[in-house]
């Protein structure tokens, strides 16, 4: 008889939460790929267009925001191909996409021309999430919170060495390597596709069926929009750090440049070694509680962000700064993991394609519209940003006792 996947883990592996990994050497690397790709997407994007084809910023910036926009409706579509065809083929046909509209970077001359290929690439990136929760439920059904948190670390150490590769080519060849960049990135999504092309999945056991009854399926509907909402303020939060820290950092508070990238590092160091460590060990079975921790402590991050635009706390920058992005991280740490998990576990068809859609939909708005709306709010004065996110995580945690998931017979879980 084949021993269980947790007892198969070596004692070191099960204390830091790793899931077991052989076997799974495919969809690692699948995974760390498609996030280096990723990584690499928003520089090389700009600059590409700006400095070698000498548009104006602010065409390329409505050109992008225009193709992203149109590529929403694809998380529902992708819902619908991974009912058909199952989360493997559309993660596979997510990367083969995405791959396309780099290649047809190097065609693009025109804005209608970026918005297009902008529309291909958004398009993959919204199926490649869509299928991609269900996905890890198909390939370690036994251990997916474990593989929730894993991915999670592994995506942003990939993010990191996408935007260090980029970075580091433009500062040793300029912006004549943009080229060869763009190609190598629609490269890494093809050998991504090929990765989970290869993958051998086996969808979980269902439990026994819960009531169907009209009023079933309506409780679980309104528990899945809340999730939805409820997931909103991540999205932001997410976006916020993109978009907003190295802006605020720099004209807000007047510090160097340098001091963005000190801040996404400590970011990318913290959630890439904590995330499975704190997933096995702080909240192994209540997802919820954790989603309530993680909006408490992202809202203190919020304040401590806002702390040095106060009038007289200039001088409290940087150490606000840092203090912040830690805040920041653990809240991600904690927040991550378990909105993932719980968007494939909260209802008896979380996990099928309308919902996922549906889920996914509320990062895809939320990417969409976090660049124009935190840019406004700058403007407007810099503690705004900060304050609105902190009220949209607290509105979320007063959200989340509406998240109390039914268990296999039918009745309200206690966790």
């Amino acid at each position: 008889m084949t021993a269980p996947a947790n007892a198969r883990r070596a004692p070191t592996a099960r204390r830091l939460g790793l899931p077991a990994l052989r076997g799974h050497g495919l969809f690692v690397t699948g995974n760390l790929i498609d996030s280096v790709g990723n990584g690499m997407l928003l520089p090389l994007g700009l600059l590409y267009f700006t400095d070698v084809l000498n548009l104006p910023l602010a065409v390329v910036g409505a050109a992008i925001t225009a193709g992203q926009a149109l590529a929403l409706p694809v998380t529902f579509l992708a819902g619908r191909l991974m009912d058909r065809v199952g989360p493997r083929r559309v993660v596979v046909w997510a990367n083969v996409l995405s791959a396309a509209g780099f290649a047809l970077f190097l065609t693009a001359r025109e804005p209608w021309h970026i918005a297009g290929v902008h529309v291909l690439v958004q398009a993959g990136i919204n199926m490649y999430f869509t299928a991609q929760r269900t996905l890890i439920i198909h390939v370690a059904p036994a251990e997916h919170r474990a593989w929730f948190a894993f991915t999670g670390s592994l995506r942003n150490i990939g993010l990191a060495a996408g935007a260090g590769t980029a970075a580091g080519a433009l500062s040793l060849f300029g912006t004549g390597s943009l080229r060869w960049l763009i190609a190598v990135d629609a490269a890494t999504y093809l050998l991504a596709a090929a990765c989970f092309a290869t993958l051998t999945t086996s969808p979980p056991k269902r439990d026994a069926a819960p009531p169907n009854g009209p009023s079933a399926r309506s409780g679980h509907t309104r528990r899945y929009l809340v999730l939805v909402a409820v997931n909103i303020p991540y999205v932001l939060a997410q976006a916020l750090l993109s978009v907003l820290v190295a802006v605020y950092a720099t004209r807000a508070l007047d510090l160097p440049a340098s001091a963005a990238s000190l801040l996404f590092a400590v970011n990318t160091v913290i959630v890439s070694a904590c995330s499975t460590v704190v997933t096995a060990h702080l909240a192994p079975k209540a997802p919820r509680r954790a989603v309530s921790a993680g909006y408490l402590v992202m809202t203190a991050g919020m304040g401590a962000f806002a702390l040095p635009a106060l009038p007289g706390a200039a001088a409290t920058a940087w150490a606000a700064l840092v203090v912040a992005i830690v805040l920041f991280s653990v809240a991600e740490l904690l927040l991550g993991p378990a909105l993932s998990e719980l968007s494939v576990t909260l209802t008896p068809q979380a996990a099928g394609g309308f919902t996922q859609g549906l889920y996914q939909f509320s990062w895809a708005v939320g990417m969409v519209a976090a660049p124009a709306l935190f840019t406004l709010l700058l403007a407007a004065d810099p503690v705004l940003p900060w304050g609105f996110e902190a009220t949209a995580c607290l509105v979320a945690l007063f959200a989340v006792p509406a998240l109390t998931a039914p268990d296999r017979h039918g009745r309200r879980s206690p966790r």
